[in-house]
């Protein structure tokens, strides 16, 4: 049981109101605020033995990631980075950086959670006896957070921190989700959106008959899937991650892998956007590579589209979209990338489409009828087994 603090003031500014109500804290936020104290008991250590006090921040760079073939995720290293309270240069780094962590600490105590932009306000004030703010802006406050996450080796979401929701669900799956049971077979047209944390703690599996998941990049599709009951037809679970999937998504769907052993096919535009995406849900990502066993899902296969499907699906000359030279060159990286270099099948797939000279999105598929993809598409792949890995 933990009580939390009165008011307190920063800078003649109130920093945060403090609910005097005890909370009942979970195992995790006992792990999160253990983490806390303990980056605190190192400072002051510090402190007490007359030294300069030191954070050692993992480097969240691309020389310090490496691809971890055993495991096929992507991989933290050691490299670390000093943020010195007294040298000039990184004193208000360190200061923010300690305040952020002060801050996920009362919300965690509280047992309440926030925006990365409720945190950047509740932090925002003039440090006292100046007229220098802790914060400009946002976009001062969302690196230090992010440095936080590797510091502390905690997901935002443990510090109670989450993001807009961009995703949705549905399928033959009933959760519990704060305590409120939702069968996400009869969530109408809309589907259960999927929220930003998505840790034990708050999402529980209560019943699950499906096979499969089958994550497609926009909600467009989704709708479409949706409408078409693809899901209740073929016996599974429908996500999208309007694009690139944030975080509570690509958690879920590792979730959902790991925890119900269900397999992740991945519906994605044949673009070098969409090769990305994939490789982010199932690799993982430079800035979550600290974090890649709980957030990327090796097994997930890439069903389409594919660089062949205009000719094999007989498309109209009017769905394909011209590459631009940016296109050409991040298909290029993509192919170089570690987990993709020595499989023939991606690099036959990455050349297919350099040498179409176009790209296409899953929405092309409609050229050839309204329900081609949901109806023929995708079941004859899943049939078939034909996909990529």
């Amino acid at each position: 049981m933990a009580k939390s603090r009165k008011k307190s003031t920063r800078g003649g500014a109130q920093f945060f109101e403090d609910s005097t109500k005890p909370v009942e804290l979970s195992p995790q936020d006992e792990r999160t605020l253990g983490k806390v104290y303990n980056l605190a008991s190192k400072i002051t250590t510090l402190v007490d033995q007359d030294s300069e006090p030191v954070l050692a921040i993992p480097a969240r760079s691309l020389s310090n990631v490496s691809f971890n073939e055993k495991k096929r995720v992507l991989q933290m290293g050691a490299k670390t980075t000093n943020r010195e309270l007294f040298n000039l240069s990184q004193a208000k780094s360190f200061m923010q950086t300690a305040l952020v962590a002060a801050g996920a600490k009362r919300l965690v105590e509280m047992g309440k959670t926030t925006s990365i932009r409720g945190l950047y306000y509740m932090l925002k004030h003039d440090v006292k006896g100046t007229k220098e703010p802790t914060f400009h802006d946002q976009g001062e406050c969302d690196p230090v957070i992010e440095d936080c996450e590797v510091l502390l080796e905690a997901l935002r979401e443990e510090l109670h921190l989450f993001a807009d929701k961009r995703g949705d669900m549905v399928g033959n799956i009933t959760i519990v989700d704060s305590g409120d049971e939702i069968d996400c077979s009869r969530m109408g047209s809309g589907g259960y959106a999927i929220p930003s944390i998505v840790e034990p703690s708050v999402i529980q599996f209560k019943k699950c008959s499906a096979d499969f998941v089958l994550h497609v990049e926009k909600n467009t599709v989704w709708q479409r899937f949706n409408e078409d009951k693809f899901w209740k037809k073929h016996n599974c679970i429908l996500t999208h991650g309007n694009g690139q999937p944030p975080r509570g998504v690509r958690r879920l769907l590792n979730r959902l892998h790991t925890e119900l052993k269900l397999p992740i096919f991945c519906l994605l535009d044949n673009d070098p956007w969409g090769y990305y995406i994939y490789s982010v849900v199932k690799q993982g990502s430079i800035n979550l590579a600290y974090e890649s066993e709980r957030m990327a899902t090796p097994d997930a296969k890439f069903i389409g589209v594919r660089s062949r499907d205009f000719e094999r699906c007989g498309l109209s000359e009017g769905v394909k979209i011209s590459l631009s030279d940016v296109d050409r060159k991040r298909a290029k990286q993509i192919a170089d990338y570690p987990w993709f270099v020595h499989k023939k099948e991606w690099q036959r797939e990455i050349d297919t489409m350099l040498r179409n000279g176009f790209k296409l999105e899953v929405e092309a598929l409609v050229s050839r009828s309204i329900s081609y993809m949901t109806e023929e598409y995708v079941p004859r792949l899943l049939k078939e087994g034909d996909f990529l890995d």
